[in-house]
């Protein structure tokens, strides 16, 4: 891909790079909407320079380990929002390792769901080896939400492969009267994380799509191609639903709490991943785009490199017209698209995108072009130590 009218731009800022080093926790506020694992790289590598970064992750997932626990307790998707937390965790021994020990440990796959039960129950008494290394008052305080999560767990619920962080959110989940806001704050406390992790919403809702074939699509776990087959015909619309058995779309808001911490950010970044399941929809709730009119720093689009199976047959230029749509779709006559969106940043050189990206149309949106070195071959990736030194540059 040619971008003949891009600017070259030379990063990072050495001297900003150096202060945030030396100061973290006076670090600038970067605020990612995202899910998944795409950003956990980069994560561990912005707490170098900022303990304010803000990951706002969707709660939607409908596959996987979250599947399993939404069935079970009718609750948002935990499983993104422990990885990330788990990402920016403090790893040094004051960022507690046996704790980080424990939330990384799944139960096995081989052995019997009556075995698993008893090593459950080891840890609910304190006896198993993960929980008797952890200092109190921590260690009862787990081991309060494992028993919570146990009391409340179905009769034929699966154990094998279960996550205990997960398990760990889950209880803590119900021990605090559903409230997940309480739940993240608590966990990270516990591992120390460097950065705020949290959800757009807290309703438990699913994804659905329409696409270009006139077919409906219901489920995160429907578009990702990890699951099921990948699509096969163009996203046209992303909504959200009550269940995975009703495609009707429903609406949700954000809170004012929420609209204050995106509108108080210092960059604001849409970053790779999954397009929609993880980017497009954090922004479907109402207010986000008048959140993000209403910082005045900068916001800037990170394209994925390598194939995403959710952006079937789109290319640069249409993702960046739907990111737009999504974005100023609170008021789309109040909105303009420089008033959420001011750069687009590409390694034109190393980077494989969907398609080309024309120029003079982003040039008429108001968005700048930024191509730089980011991929370090012959990872196809972006390489995060080169991503979080321009973004601490750019914010």
């Amino acid at each position: 891909m040619q971008i003949h009218l891009a600017r070259h731009v030379n990063v990072p800022d050495q001297t900003k790079v150096a202060r945030s080093a030396q100061a973290p926790e006076l670090g600038p506020k970067i605020l990612f909407f995202s899910g998944g694992s795409a950003l956990s790289s980069l994560s561990r590598e912005l707490i170098r320079y900022t303990y304010n970064s803000i990951h706002i992750i969707t709660p939607f997932d409908s596959g996987g380990s979250s599947a399993v626990l939404r069935n079970a307790f009718d609750m948002p998707a935990i499983g993104d929002l422990r990885s990330r937390l788990m990402a920016l965790a403090d790893r040094t021994v004051r960022g507690y390792p046996e704790i980080r020990a424990l939330f990384s440990y799944r139960l096995a796959h081989h052995k019997s769901q009556g075995r698993l039960e008893c090593e459950i129950q080891e840890m609910i008494a304190g006896e198993h080896p993960l929980i008797c290394s952890i200092p109190l008052p921590m260690r009862s305080i787990i081991r309060r939400y494992i028993r919570r999560f146990h009391s409340n767990m179905p009769r034929l619920f699966d154990l094998h492969g279960a996550n205990i962080g997960n398990i760990v959110l889950t209880g803590g989940f119900l021990a605090n009267d559903r409230d997940l806001e309480s739940i993240l704050f608590i966990f990270s406390k516990l591992v120390q994380v460097r950065g705020r992790v949290t959800t757009i919403v807290s309703d438990s809702l699913h994804l659905a799509a329409r696409l270009a074939d006139s077919s409906i699509c219901i489920g995160q776990h429907t578009l990702t191609g990890k699951e099921v087959l990948p699509i096969s015909s163009v996203i046209t619309d992303l909504y959200l639903c009550r269940s995975l058995t009703d495609d009707h779309p429903v609406s949700c808001a954000i809170s004012t709490q929420m609209a204050r911490q995106i509108a108080s950010a210092d960059l604001i970044c849409y970053p790779m991943g999954s397009f929609f399941t993880s980017l497009v929809a954090n922004l479907l709730p109402q207010g986000v785009g008048r959140a993000i009119q209403r910082a005045p720093c900068p916001k800037i689009f990170i394209p994925s490199t390598g194939h995403d199976p959710e952006v079937y047959g789109q290319d640069l230029n249409g993702l960046t017209a739907s990111l737009l749509e999504y974005l100023t779709r609170d008021a789309p006559e109040a909105i303009s698209p420089q008033d959420v969106l001011n750069f687009i940043l590409v390694d034109t050189c190393h980077g494989t995108y969907p398609g080309t990206i024309d120029p003079e149309y982003m040039h008429k949106k108001g968005i700048q072009i930024l191509d730089t070195d980011l991929v370090s071959p012959p990872s196809p990736d972006l390489d995060p130590a080169t991503l979080a030194a321009l973004l601490i540059s750019m914010a």
